[in-house]
């Protein structure tokens, strides 16, 4: 089967109808585990996989397997975890030392565990979460791009894609992903030095360097192979941190050391920063990880309630997924609470706990002084469009996004019909249709848009 199976993924991956990206993404990782004249039965890594092949490959799967003498009348998916090849944790604890010590031959004065624990020989800490990796990324049409990138420079560190830019809003897997490149080039090149850091560290290191002359501050960053580093908006307005990073990008590049950045924004977008810096981040690849589709927030549901041991029915996921649409963190969090509860309970979850939960959190979380008012006056200042103007009838551009964006609010956040929010406007249910629509396609495009209502947001609760 493994040779059948290599031939036809080495045909399929010449195949022009399907990219390089999405051979990478979809069909380099699966694997044949069972055919006959009936079925033939691939091993996928996740549900999210299972979906996309079902619908995007199915056929030419099956065209391919033909051509190589084989034509069985059913093609099916099976999420399958490969196995791996279990190896000794380095992470030092009194339970690996003494494990490590009943295993080893050697007197323990030379122990390598000794000299780990004495810091000889050991290199410092990469700041890496084992639990970040590929094979638990949920990938959709929001971040398949981004997947794809980060797979490829987890494969040719420093070769390609330097540096890799991701940016997006708050809880869409950046963090995730970036580690999950960490954790993989530790894996496929450990003779390979990772370093993970979030902007903030480096700034309090150069200051520290500073103000106490403390001698091999670069140094840290610049010996290694690989630097990921999150959260670079904040790095705004703070110049001499900016010159330091900007030394530290071009020695790490100009020796071909992969750099990986995340933020909020892309580089253009980010205040204050200087224009050699802003050039450097735009000479790699920057990718948009956006909001996560319906389908997508399916796929995350479906595969960490499997993790966790629990299988939910197609209702309680399409309910989880239709109301909690702000970011991955938020959802695997409510989703978390669920079956925290459930397992309490001895219950299996269900749409209707989830949705007496997802009730109670919103009248627990939102304010009960909230009203359309309030969000009125809220984009009226966000804005700077006098109250007036908002409701009147003037469609000028400016204006006419601002009243969208109230409208999209009071829908979201509210809970109130078209027909409420029309009266409100003096408008009919259809003009309110089309204006909320209209934000909801642009938040899926524009940065800049899903910016404006998260602080938009983030005031009307304060």
């Amino acid at each position: 089967m493994d040779t059948l199976w290599k031939s036809v993924l080495g045909e399929l991956e010449l195949e022009p109808s399907i990219s390089a990206a999405n051979f990478k993404t979809w069909l380099a990782e699966t694997e044949l585990i069972f055919i006959d004249d009936q079925r033939a039965t691939i091993g996928v890594k996740n549900a999210f996989h299972v979906n996309q092949l079902r619908k995007k490959y199915c056929d030419i799967i099956q065209k391919t397997l033909e051509k190589n003498g084989v034509n069985p009348k059913e093609i099916d998916f099976k999420v399958q975890t490969v196995n791996k090849t279990t190896k000794i944790s380095r992470e030092i604890t009194p339970g690996a030392l003494k494990k490590e010590r009943a295993k080893s031959t050697r007197p323990s004065g030379s122990s390598r565990v000794d000299e780990l624990l004495s810091g000889k020989n050991s290199r410092p800490s990469d700041n890496l979460n084992p639990r970040y990796t590929f094979d638990n990324f949920v990938v959709g049409s929001s971040n398949d791009l981004a997947y794809a990138a980060a797979k490829t420079a987890a494969d040719l560190p420093g070769e390609k894609y330097n540096p890799l830019y991701f940016y997006g809003g708050v809880g869409l897997g950046k963090t995730h992903l970036m580690q999950a490149v960490g954790n993989e080039i530790k894996k496929k090149h450990p003779e390979m030095s990772v370093l993970y850091i979030t902007i903030e560290t480096f700034y309090k290191d150069y200051l520290e360097s500073v103000r106490f002359k403390k001698q091999g501050y670069a140094d840290k960053y610049r010996a290694v192979d690989v630097l990921i580093v999150d959260d670079m908006q904040f790095i705004a307005g703070k110049e001499k941190s900016q010159e330091e990073f900007f030394h530290t990008f071009n020695e790490l590049h100009q020796s071909n050391k992969q750099i990986i950045i995340s933020s909020d924004r892309p580089p253009k977008s980010i205040p204050t920063l200087t224009d050699r810096l802003r050039s450097r981040f735009e000479w790699g690849m920057a990718i948009d990880i956006q909001m996560p589709d319906f389908e997508t927030r399916q796929a995350i549901i479906e595969t960490k309630a499997e993790l966790s041991g629990f299988k939910l029915d197609q209702d309680t996921t399409n309910f989880l997924a239709s109301n909690i649409r702000t970011n991955i963190r938020e959802l695997e969090g409510t989703l978390n609470q669920l079956l925290a509860i459930a397992e309490m309970r001895g219950v299996q979850p269900d749409a209707e706990m989830a949705e007496g939960m997802i009730s109670e959190t919103i009248r627990t979380n939102r304010p009960q002084h909230l009203t359309y008012k309030k969000i009125i006056d809220k984009a009226s200042k966000f804005y700077q469009i006098p109250k007036d103007d908002l409701l009147g009838r003037s469609r000028t551009k400016d204006i006419n996004r601002a009243r969208q964006v109230s409208c999209y609010l009071m829908k979201y956040e509210l809970k109130m019909s078209f027909p409420q929010i029309g009266a409100v406007f003096g408008r009919d249910h259809s003009t309110i249709i089309n204006g909320v629509t209209n934000i909801e396609k642009s938040l899926k495009l524009d940065l800049a848009m899903r910016e404006q209502i998260n602080a938009l947001v983030e005031s009307i609760y304060e």
